[in-house]
């Protein structure tokens, strides 16, 4: 055999080399006996207070699986831990960090940020080097219609948040006695991907029901102010305010409509506890209605917690605060991720994608069962009123623990 040709074979075996490592599915980054996860959150930025409940919730499920014991793949068990950056709450830099856990840490199982925005920033770069994420804090609808296959979403989509407040709307107006169709809505929403979902939704229920949107108003990204659109609704009178700017929006609408004497019969909105309304603004908070993902309050159970209140115990006991519904579905993302590891019982990438997307488990948090787009469609949302300074499930009927109070008192009446 002549050298030239020797060479030629030498290079092809070389490049055929190459071709199968870059074509063989990536496996887990294991530390001995650690498995590493991968997370960009905001720390700093306007998430930062989601953020904070994001890896609250991440970190007590990690430090619960591993006093049980850890994770078991294939013969033997792993603890596990987190490696996090701060993505600043843009989906930029969201974007670059999963791009650095990827291919700079080596990193191949990762959850989701906080927020949809952050989450379409990463999407894109999780699918292109075929690492599944598991997330519970990015609702936007428009995640789920790309054809994305490592994306699996714990929560209910953001279209269906406030929804049911409109159906809320409708039932009480039938027992009064009056026509659906002669409600009035006002709808004043953060210009973000999550926002505009909530209001596609309400918009698509208020045409079902045949209701009148009187207002229907972007609110800006650095929200400070709703005075403009409070005093319309002042002016128009609708029959219920929709609300949607997450924590901030939140905190906004219940202070000022109390400063401002807004009388309506119905405020809906999002982030309540988030935000800590109760807290800061007490009584004035009462009779909101308030969207959620979930509550202690439900009857959902699984190995690792116990009953949705036994989390929310444990989770007050560890940092001081009763769990916002953000903080739960985070936790609950790491624990479907390690039953699909244990399920799948190997760190291949492409098994473990399909395991996950095999899931049918009852978590604390709900069930989970991933459609074909990566959407969990066994948990709805759940609307609680602000009772008394208690938050009270008293929507969809077959959750409710009380009835609304509607129409909301009027301030003079308080």
């Amino acid at each position: 055999m002549s050298r030239k040709l020797r060479v030629l074979i030498g290079l092809l075996v070389a490049i055929a080399a190459v071709g199968f490592v870059l074509a063989s599915p990536a496996v887990a980054k294991v530390e001995g006996d650690t498995i590493v996860f991968g997370a960009a959150v905001s720390f700093t930025g306007k998430y930062s207070t989601n953020g904070k409940h994001t890896k609250n919730g991440y970190e007590l499920a990690v430090k619960r699986l591993n006093e049980m014991g850890g994770v078991k793949v294939g013969n033997k068990t792993y603890k596990i831990k987190i490696k996090y950056y701060d993505d600043e709450s843009t989906a930029a830099r969201a974007g670059q960090l999963a791009e650095r856990l990827i291919k700079q840490d080596k990193i191949k199982f990762i959850l989701g940020p906080y927020g949809s925005g952050p989450t379409k920033g990463i999407a894109p770069i999780t699918e292109k080097y075929k690492i599944p994420m598991v997330e519970g804090n990015g609702a936007s609808r428009s995640l789920f219609n790309k054809g994305y296959r490592y994306l699996f979403a714990v929560l209910s989509t953001s279209e269906q948040y406030l929804a049911e407040s409109i159906n809320l709307l409708a039932e009480e107006f039938k027992k009064d006695g009056r026509d659906p169709k002669t409600a009035k809505v006002a709808i004043a929403v953060e210009n973000d991907p999550f926002s505009m979902d909530i209001r596609a939704g309400v918009l698509d229920d208020a045409r079902r029901w045949g209701m009148k949107v009187v207002i229907d108003d972007k609110l800006p990204r650095e929200l400070t102010d709703m005075t403009a659109t409070l005093t319309k609704v002042k002016a128009l009178r609708p029959d219920a305010l929709i609300v949607s700017g997450h924590s901030k929006g939140a905190a906004l609408a219940v202070r000022q409509t109390a400063q401002m004497k807004v009388d309506v019969p119905m405020l809906a909105i999002t982030h309540c506890e988030a935000a800590d309304v109760i807290g800061k603004f007490g009584g004035d908070a009462n009779y909101t209605l308030c969207a959620t993902q979930w509550a202690e309050t439900m009857t959902y159970r699984d190995k690792w917690f116990g009953f949705a209140g036994d989390y929310a115990k444990r989770f007050e006991k560890e940092y001081g605060y009763v769990p916002p519904y953000q903080a739960a579905e985070s936790t609950a993302s790491v624990l479907v991720y390690v039953d699909a590891l244990q399920r799948a019982g190997t760190f291949d990438t492409e098994k473990v994608r399909d395991a996950i997307a095999a899931t049918k488990l009852e978590t604390f948090y709900g069930w989970v069962d991933f459609d074909d787009t990566g959407k969990n469609i066994a948990k709805p949302m759940v609307l609680r009123q602000i009772q008394k300074g208690k938050y009270v499930p008293v929507a969809p009927s077959k959750f409710a623990a009380g009835n609304v109070i509607f129409p909301r008192p009027k301030w003079r009446d308080r």
